[in-house]
Order: C-alpha cells, then sequence, then structure tokens
C-alpha cells in the first residue's frame, strides 16, 4: 500500500501511514487523540471481500508530537466480542492490564499501568466527556464498559506519556485512554449478535440503525443483555445497558446527541492475603481463589465455627463472605454542535450529564477485623466484660438478624453536569486551538449496615437493602468545581516541520462535609472525626512543546515535552473513602495542615521517537511499518497514605507528600506484512520505575528515644509495573475466513514497596477464528458471521492482580481466570 497523504493545517499536506482500516478515518478526515473532534463512522458489516485482505492490527498516528495509537472496533471485538475498550488496549505498546475476568469489565480487581503510572493517574474519556479516574467506586465518573456498549465502540486510542491538552481529566498525569462510540450507518439496518460460552456466558446485543431519515438526521438504538456465571463460585455477572445515538450533518455543522443507560451488577470475590496478610494462626491457608458461599445460605451459616459470628481460625483474614457484589445503575447523556462559520473555523460546544447510584455490598461474619469494637461504638449497652466475649458477641448476633451475619454496603452517588468549548481556527500556515471545560459534581457516599434477615430482603448480592439500618457509620457530601482551560498553536513552518506549543490550566474547589460522622468509643484517647473544609488547588501554567518532522516521505521524527497535575480527590483511589483522600484524616486539625503543607500531584514527560512505514520486496516480507519511542517521566510529589484511618483502632491518618519517581523506558512496536492476508504484530517495551526517595513512617523508641522510621523506598522499583512486557498478534485472511493468535507477556512484578516479595511472570495466548458467509441474494439476512475465541488457551494459573498493602512481607493476589472457549454469531437485517 502506498503512502496516504491528506490536508493538514493550513492546506498543507501531512503523511498517514496505515493499513486498510484507516479507510473509514480517512474518509472524513476524523483524526487521532485531540485532533479528533468526532469519532470515525463505523466500517460496514464484514463481507467476504472486506476478508480478502486483512486489516492494520495497530493504528499509529502520525499527526502527533507524542506517541498515540489506536485500535479500531473490528480488532476490539476480535479481542473477545464484548470486551472492555481498556481490555483492548493491553497489546498496545507500553500497557499492562489485568484482570479476573476474560472481558476486562470487573472493576474490582482490574489493574491497568501505563508506563508506570496507574489507573487513577491515567486520563479517559468518551467522545470526549470525562469518565473520571476509573476508580473502583468512582466520584467523578464511570468505567468506559458502562458508558457504552463494547459493540458501539468505534475505536480506542492511546496517548501514553502525555495526553493532549483538550482532555477533560483532573487525573491525567500519565497519558490519556479517549473511546469513541460509532455513528449511525447511513443505511437501515437490524445488528443481532449472540455469544455463548464457558460458565453459562450468555451476551444479546441488538442494535436499529435508522439510515437517513426527514431533516437529515440518522440513528440507532441498541440494548445489551450479559449474563456470565463466576468461574470461581456460584454468582453472576448480570447487566443490561441501552445505547441512543442521533446525528445530523449540515452545511454549516453537526449535532450529535448521545444517551447511555446501565444497570449491573457484579459478585465479587475477595483478594487472598499472602505472607503477613495472613494472621499468623493461619499463615498456612493461601487459596488460590477465595470466593463467596451464596447461595448456600445453610452453608454461610454452617461456616462460622469460630463461635458466635467468627468465621474458623484455622482460615484467618482468607474466610470466605456469604456474599460480596458491584451493583451500578449510571445516565450518561450529552449533546454536541459543531459550527463551521467558515472553511477555515470551527466552534464545537458541548453539554454532558451523569448520574450514577451504587453500593458495594458484602454479607460479612459480625466477628471479623474488630468489627465487634465498631459496633459497640454505636451500641456500648450490647458489651458484657469485654467486645469479644461471647455474651457481647451474640448480643451483637442478635442485633443484625440472628445469623451471624452483617450486610454493610458502601453507598454512591455521583450527580454531574459539565460543559466543554473549543475553537480550532486555522490561520495560514497555523491551527489555533483553544478551550475550556468545565464542571459541577456533587458526589455522596455513605457506609450503612443492615441486619441480615430474609424480611430485610438482604439474602441476596443482586438484591438492593430495603431493612431498616442498623446504623449509619458515616455519611459525607461533596462539591467539587472543575475548570480547564488550553491554548494552543500548531505551526507547520515548512512542508516537513511542525512545532506544537500550548499549555493548560487546571483549576479545582473542592469542599466535603459530613451529615454523619464517624463515632468513637469513649476509651479513645484522641477522638478521630472526618473534617469538613475546602480545597482550592490550582496550577494555572501546564505547558507542552512538541515537534513532528517528516525526514523522508517513510519516516518522520517527533519530540514531545510536557507537564501535567493530578488534583486531589474526596474518594474513591481504589479503596473507597479509606483511600488518598484529605477528608479521611480523621481529625480537623490533620485536615488542617494538610491544606498548607500537600501539594498536588504532578509530572513532567519528555518523549521522543520514530515512526517509519516502507513497502518492501524481501521475499515473503511486503510491507514493515512501526514505532520506536523513549520517555523519562519524572513524578513529584508523590501522594502517600502512610497511616490510613482504621475505624478497628482509631488515630489520625498521615497522607503526606513522600517524594518523586523518575521513570525511564522504551516502546518498539512494529507490523510485517506477508502479502495480502498475513500480518505479524509485535511490541516489546523496557520500563524501568524507581522511587527516588525513602520517606518517614512515625517513630519508634531507640534506647528510650523517640526516633523517626526510615522507610528505604529509595532506588526501589514501583510495584506492579513489570520491567518487560511484549504484546504479539498474528493474523490470518482468506477469503470469508479469518484467524488470530494472539499473546500478552508480563514480566515480574513486584507487589511491596521494598521489593522483596514478587509475582511471577506470565505469557496468556488467546485463540480467535471467524467465518463470514457471503449472503449476496440471500433474502432479508444482509450479512452473517460467526466467531470462535478461546481466552487462556493454555490454561495457565498465575496472580492476575496483586495489591500492594505492605511496606514488605505481604500483599494481596487474585487469580488468572482459567481457559475460557466463547462462540458468537452476528447478522445483520
Amino acid at each position: 500500500m502506498a503512502s496516504k497523504t491528506f490536508p493538514a493545517a493550513g492546506g498543507r499536506k501531512t503523511a498517514l501511514w496505515c493499513g486498510a482500516a484507516c479507510a473509514a478515518l480517512l474518509a472524513t478526515g476524523a483524526r487521532a487523540a485531540d485532533t479528533a473532534p468526532a469519532a470515525a463512522p463505523a466500517a460496514a458489516a464484514p463481507t467476504a471481500e472486506d476478508n480478502t485482505a486483512v486489516e492494520q492490527l495497530i493504528i499509529t498516528s502520525q499527526r502527533e508530537t507524542r506517541s498515540a495509537v489506536a485500535m479500531e472496533a473490528q480488532q476490539i471485538q476480535r479481542v473477545l466480542p464484548g470486551a472492555s475498550p481498556l481490555k483492548a488496549i493491553q497489546f498496545l505498546p507500553g500497557v499492562i492490564y489485568r484482570t479476573a475476568d476474560p472481558w476486562g469489565n470487573n472493576e474490582q480487581n482490574l489493574s491497568l499501568f501505563v508506563h508506570g503510572f496507574s489507573t487513577q493517574q491515567l486520563g479517559y474519556t468518551l467522545d470526549n466527556v470525562p469518565l473520571g479516574d476509573q476508580a473502583y467506586g468512582n466520584y467523578n465518573g464511570l468505567s468506559v464498559s458502562r458508558a457504552v456498549s463494547s459493540e458501539n465502540v468505534s475505536r480506542v486510542t492511546l496517548s501514553s506519556g502525555a495526553g493532549s491538552l483538550g482532555v477533560a481529566s483532573t487525573s491525567n498525569l500519565g497519558g490519556a485512554i479517549e473511546t469513541f462510540s460509532r455513528d449511525p450507518s447511513a443505511e437501515r439496518g437490524f445488528n443481532l449478535r449472540q455469544t455463548l460460552g464457558s460458565y453459562d456466558t450468555t451476551r444479546t446485543f441488538v442494535r436499529f440503525d435508522s439510515g437517513e431519515m426527514a431533516g437529515g438526521f440518522k440513528g440507532y438504538v441498541s440494548y445489551l443483555r450479559q449474563d456470565a456465571k463466576a468461574w470461581d463460585f456460584d454468582g453472576h455477572q448480570r447487566g443490561h445497558q441501552v445505547n441512543l445515538k442521533l446525528v445530523r450533518e449540515g452545511e454549516h455543522g453537526d449535532l450529535t446527541f448521545y444517551a447511555d443507560w446501565q444497570m449491573k451488577v457484579e459478585p465479587n470475590e475477595d483478594a487472598t492475603a499472602r505472607g503477613n496478610q495472613q494472621t499468623a494462626a493461619a499463615q498456612n491457608f493461601m487459596p488460590y481463589t477465595r470466593a463467596f458461599i451464596y447461595p448456600d445460605l445453610a452453608g454461610c451459616t454452617a461456616n462460622l465455627t469460630g463461635g458466635p459470628g467468627t468465621p474458623p481460625p484455622s482460615q484467618g483474614n482468607n474466610f470466605s463472605n456469604c456474599f460480596s457484589a458491584a451493583q451500578r445503575e449510571d445516565i450518561l447523556s450529552y449533546i454536541k454542535y459543531a459550527w463551521r462559520p467558515t472553511e477555515t473555523l470551527t466552534w464545537t460546544n458541548q453539554v454532558y450529564y451523569h448520574y450514577n447510584f451504587g453500593r458495594g455490598i458484602v454479607a460479612g461474619p459480625v466477628n471479623t477485623a474488630g468489627l465487634p469494637g465498631l459496633f459497640a461504638t454505636y451500641y456500648p449497652n450490647l458489651v458484657v466484660g469485654s467486645t469479644t466475649s461471647a455474651a457481647t458477641l451474640t448480643n451483637i448476633v442478635n442485633l443484625f438478624g440472628g445469623t451471624g451475619y452483617a450486610v454493610r454496603t458502601t453507598e454512591y452517588r455521583i450527580n454531574r453536569p459539565g460543559a466543554l468549548s473549543t475553537v480550532e481556527w486555522t490561520l495560514g500556515d497555523h491551527q489555533i486551538k483553544g478551550g475550556f471545560w468545565f464542571e459541577h459534581n456533587e458526589p455522596a457516599q455513605q457506609r450503612a449496615w443492615y441486619p441480615m434477615t430474609k424480611e430485610n430482603n438482604n439474602l441476596s448480592p443482586y438484591d438492593v437493602p430495603r431493612g431498616k439500618k442498623v446504623l449509619t457509620q458515616y455519611a459525607a457530601e461533596f462539591f467539587t468545581n472543575d475548570i480547564q482551560l488550553h491554548l494552543q498553536d500548531q505551526w507547520r513552518i515548512t512542508p516537513q516541520l511542525l512545532l506544537q506549543a500550548g499549555f493548560k490550566s487546571s483549576l479545582q474547589d473542592a469542599t466535603g462535609k459530613f451529615p454523619i460522622n464517624q463515632q468513637n468509643l469513649p476509651t479513645v484517647a484522641v477522638p478521630v472525626h472526618y473534617p469538613t473544609g475546602s480545597i482550592t488547588s490550582n496550577k494555572w501554567f501546564l505547558p507542552q512543546l512538541g515537534l513532528l518532522w517528516d525526514a523522508t516521505e517513510n519516516e518522520q521524527v517527533f519530540v514531545n515535552v510536557q507537564q501535567n497535575m493530578r488534583q486531589f480527590i474526596p474518594y474513591g483511589a481504589g479503596s473507597g473513602f479509606y483511600g488518598f483522600s484529605p477528608w479521611s484524616l480523621g481529625t480537623q486539625a490533620a485536615f488542617d495542615l494538610f491544606k498548607q503543607t500537600v501539594k498536588p500531584e504532578t509530572s513532567w514527560t519528555y518523549e521522543a521517537g520514530l515512526r517509519t512505514r516502507h513497502d518492501v520486496n524481501w521475499g515473503p516480507i511486503t510491507g514493515v511499518d512501526g514505532q520506536i519511542n523513549g520517555y523519562i517521566v519524572k513524578f513529584s510529589n508523590r501522594l502517600l497514605n502512610i497511616a490510613p484511618y482504621n475505624f478497628i483502632n482509631p488515630a489520625p491518618a498521615i497522607l503526606a507528600n513522600v517524594g518523586d519517581v523518575t521513570t525511564k523506558g522504551v516502546d518498539v512496536a512494529g507490523t510485517l506484512k506477508f502479502g495480502q492476508h498475513f500480518q505479524l504484530y509485535n511490541a516489546v517495551s523496557y520500563s524501568e520505575a524507581k522511587y527516588d526517595q525513602d520517606y518517614q513512617s512515625g517513630t519508634t523508641l531507640v534506647n528510650g528515644v523517640s526516633t523517626p522510621v526510615t522507610v528505604a523506598t529509595g532506588g526501589k522499583y514501583v510495584p506492579l509495573m513489570p520491567k518487560w512486557m511484549n504484546k504479539t498478534i498474528a493474523r490470518f485472511n482468506y477469503g470469508a475466513f479469518d484467524a488470530q493468535i494472539s499473546g500478552d507477556y508480563v514480566g515480574k512484578r513486584y507487589v511491596t514497596y521494598l521489593n522483596d516479595l514478587s509475582v511471577k511472570s506470565m505469557m496468556l495466548v488467546d485463540l480467535q477464528a471467524g467465518y463470514t458467509f457471503d449472503m449476496a441474494d440471500k433474502g432479508f439476512v444482509k450479512g452473517l458471521r460467526v466467531t470462535a475465541n478461546v481466552t487462556n488457551l493454555f490454561d495457565k494459573k498465575g496472580v492476575s492482580t496483586a495489591g500492594v498493602t505492605s511496606n514488605s512481607g505481604g500483599y494481596t493476589a487474585f487469580p488468572q481466570a482459567p481457559r475460557m472457549g466463547f462462540v458468537t454469531v452476528s447478522a445483520d437485517f
């Protein structure tokens, strides 16, 4: 395939080297990353003719001064029909993505790292609408899978290291992941997809495209239902989702309306405690999976062999709960108008609204982790002798309905409207772009405890507790206002040289209050109460400078430097309200000190790379394209929850800046083309992310003198981020048949801050094969395709996701899902 060109800013030409999958992008002038105002149209239903040549597996953007790679709709569905867009990007260079389910939809146990930055340090959008930081128990967004059905995704783009200035995010320290929904088809049609597979999986997706309607409108509406049994316990991941999109393309502007409703329940298994995270009496009990017991309610009761409401002491921290689940319901909508008063000026305005109501629900024994002390705080008359006496435990069991279990809910609410406005103006050799993003959010969270009785409808992970609460432990309300401004100039200095310079401003005002505050036992020396107050954190100048040089017709050199900042959060950094939040500090004095002394996390990213694309005649090899890029990231003001608040042994928490992290790495990714029918893609990544300093954690007595305790993290590797990763995809197409084998290698990962423990490397291999039937002259069926997928082909066992819970000696782990098989039938009418 010859190099393709299209007009750049100011009427110049620039190269875009990609495969057939780029056709839709080129046809509409859609662009990757921040230059893409709208999603590219989805490709037409596959036909036998479409499959005579294999499409490009990974698309490398040629218009960016930073590394930007994308995966399109067909390849996402080949990973696994219905896969999360975040799951799909695991094959992009520099990315590690792991979950304990094959679709990548389970939010409790996902692990995502890009160039040393974790899930909550990246930015995420759907059609430019901010999706928050993707934390479990999120306060300012929702997962990509809940925002759009996988089948309606057009493409997903990763800007690793430095996201574009216009990405609407308060967490974008290390890059941005932008997802775009497909546009409606110009022709009327109906698509039905049905997936069946391992562990009683059934996924049904239907979509109706209206085609061109009166007034120039076209649209679609889709419905999704998924029900999949957990592979290691009797719980079902269930969900419903509706997407609606309307588009009107006018002479002077395009109007887009999008709406999403979803409701799902994800039963969760607990992580297995390992090392010193397990009790001394149960060091040898570390099961591969830690499943819940439901629906065996008799088994739930029978498991309390340690006394009233007490699990077996031999299981320690790895006891089984009766059940646990994440329940989520979201409404997300936006309306956007891109006005083009002249050929050189586009003004795009977009308003959106997101409402979420959900909860995490756990039915667990009443006598674990010191819970009797918490309950005695609110019901001191229950105590007989001590909070752990048999009489006291019997009283607590009776308080919670007599089963020995209590139902705990962490209840969430998100209520956030927002607006984005962007102006693009081409002025000679300059393309000037500027705009703002504003969001007002009123998130809330409360923790409540219910009795576990049939009368109160608490005997299922799929139901909302409706009985009378035993107690509300706390209730928090927050009010956040986020403003982001950006301005940049893209200057075509010569036909071969492009300079991009700009900056953004990130401004936030956040206020928290507690209508119901944490209570304390009378014996507590320092009572802990969550603080009330506001924090304003403004960074007016976050610069970005980039250079793009077309060195030859087939090679591009890019250089980029950018500063980013992550704002403080009310809650939700992976561990609920006990996470990295100033409002979890436990005393007003600690909160006030935090405001005076602690700075938001920031990063400087330096990146340079080379892109190349050649048609060659090297025997069977007919084409070579790829990218190599090196980067250095300086991450400053790292926040660490040195002493998290613990309601069992109350004491003020410590949340502080503990130094810097330096990350250095190289990504090398390329595709070899063997004629029209075979491609081999491989990406090798090396990353070295290390802490720059030690930090202080409390004091200890040495010869009667209080001495600071030093945690020697300086020079240690950042946990969970492997040094080596390798991604491989081999794809074959011939006529109506296509097949793909993919491998994802993740190297050894440290799981403690002091690097004394690690989990071994793992190579996961998936297999896909499909056949597209020739439906010409077959009546009302216009397209028919059958696809088979096998995940974890070699049935590897090991750790999928680990949790860093200690400086040394212990961690928590989720298991790797076993081999599973799925068959999907897709029909177009």
